[in-house]
């Protein structure tokens, strides 16, 4: 890449892997002729490595060592607790940079949108992930977790997640960092049984096999799917055929056929081709109706008009993440992404938004893996810095991130805050006897600990 005048000035707006893997790709696109600062309105960087892996993953949450490691250049900053849309606005930041970079993520559940959806009792799959892995925004949130029977709408792995965790008991989850509070609220469960719904059929599921796999070594679980509905279609059989994937989801599934073990503390019961139809109850979840579904000749998923009643207390859906829209940012509400053309925001004319973009979810929406996200940051970066390039005469900004936060009253949280609470958790697990961290979930007790304060 050729010499550039002056550093190239980008902001990230979110600090999780899209983000994060952005300001690496800045960095080693350029040389380090860059600055880049990433912006979270947590007090804390990661994103979904912090609150959306499940605590009981520790390898993968593993990867935060890596994105720490890009926090740590001397070309990137990290300022924590300042919002887009409270604190700046869209044309603040870009009166202060080259570029912005966009990786919000996707932050909220899809809607089944049905009958009884909105009861007391039928959740959002997110909040009780956010509550489990300490998010602030959830520190405060309850489940009611006195009833013995509860439903897990999907079939994806944050599905089995959920499963996983109402499945084991506290004291397997008390060398994790999820949060005292958290521990406490999941030692008094009297849940019995959980039922994990899908709307299609095995060879359609969205888990991978190393989730499936755990789901059944659970020691305190017995699993369970009913051996009719591992009977596959012709074209799901001859999917099984073809696709790796879900031929060793199949076969981890069909080892679920037989009864379990009677002495477990726990079961968990697998039910494909069932389609949620009606959340029952007057004043709270009491119940939940099914539609047993099967695919017809175009490969959709149609009712077949048997129905059956399950006797939850307690339905979590996890149909789906979507994003949402970002103050004065172009917005497809039909994909819930931000157009874009390789990451270069797109207008409703189909012209390129000058030094706007985006990575991430909100680019493509909530496919792959944490690794995808590498990749796809690489691709935006690219045609942003063409882009920059090809912009011979760049105008210097208006004026200076630090000037423009200073004149608000803005008390930013620095990197070197995030280590006083990175510190703080590590003392307390040790405090605790509980593992590498335990999390500090509360806003008022992440933000004194990022100012040193116990």
């Amino acid at each position: 890449m050729a010499a550039m005048a002056s550093p190239v000035l980008v902001a990230v707006i979110g600090s999780g892997p899209a983000g994060i893997y952005a300001a690496e790709a800045l960095v080693k696109q350029t040389d380090g002729d860059v600055r880049v600062d990433v912006f979270d309105r947590l007090p804390s960087p990661y994103g979904l490595v912090r609150y959306g892996v499940a605590p009981d993953h520790t390898s993968i949450k593993a990867i935060a060592r890596y994105l720490q490691k890009v926090l740590e250049n001397p070309a990137v900053r990290f300022f924590g607790c300042v919002e887009l849309g409270r604190d700046l606005t869209r044309a603040d930041l870009l009166g202060c940079y080259d570029a912005v970079i966009y990786s919000t993520g996707a932050m909220v559940d899809r809607h089944m949108r049905i009958p009884g959806e909105e009861l007391p009792g039928s959740i959002a799959a997110t909040d009780f992930v956010n509550w489990y892995c300490g998010h602030p925004d959830a520190a405060d949130h309850t489940f009611d977790l006195s009833v013995e029977e509860v439903a897990v709408i999907g079939v994806g792995n944050v599905a089995v997640d959920v499963v996983r965790i109402l499945a084991k008991s506290a004291d397997e989850l008390r060398a994790t960092d999820v949060p005292e509070q958290v521990i406490e609220a999941l030692s008094q469960s009297r849940v019995k049984r959980v039922h994990m719904v899908g709307r299609r059929g095995p060879a359609q599921a969205k888990f991978t096999t190393k989730e499936a796999r755990e789901l059944g070594e659970l020691p305190n679980a017995g699993i369970h799917v009913s051996p009719a509905d591992m009977d596959l279609d012709p074209a799901s059989a001859e999917l099984a055929e073809k696709d790796r994937h879900v031929r060793g989801n199949v076969k981890v599934l069909n080892t679920w056929t037989a009864e379990p073990p009677a002495d477990r503390a726990r079961q968990i019961d697998v039910r494909f081709w069932r389609a949620p139809v009606e959340i029952l109850g007057t004043d709270r979840v009491e119940g939940l109706r099914l539609e047993k579904t099967r695919l017809d000749d175009s490969g959709r998923v149609t009712g077949t008009g048997e129905f059956e009643t399950l006797p939850v207390g307690l339905v979590l859906r996890s149909v789906g993440y979507q994003s949402v829209p970002l103050d004065g940012v172009p917005f497809d509400e039909r994909s819930s992404t931000v157009p874009n053309a390789g990451g270069r925001i797109v207008g409703p004319d189909g012209a390129p938004a000058p030094g706007e973009y985006v990575a991430g979810w909100i680019k493509r929406g909530p496919t792959g893996v944490v690794g995808t996200n590498k990749s796809d940051a690489a691709e935006t970066v690219r045609n942003l810095l063409e882009d920059v390039l090809a912009d011979g005469s760049r105008t210097p900004p208006e004026h200076t991130i630090e000037e423009l936060l200073e004149s608000r009253g803005l008390r930013v949280v620095t990197y070197d805050d995030w280590l006083n609470l990175d510190a703080a958790e590590i003392a307390l697990a040790r405090a605790l006897d509980r593992g590498d961290r335990v999390k500090l979930a509360r806003w008022e007790a992440m933000t004194s600990a990022c100012r040193g304060r116990d």
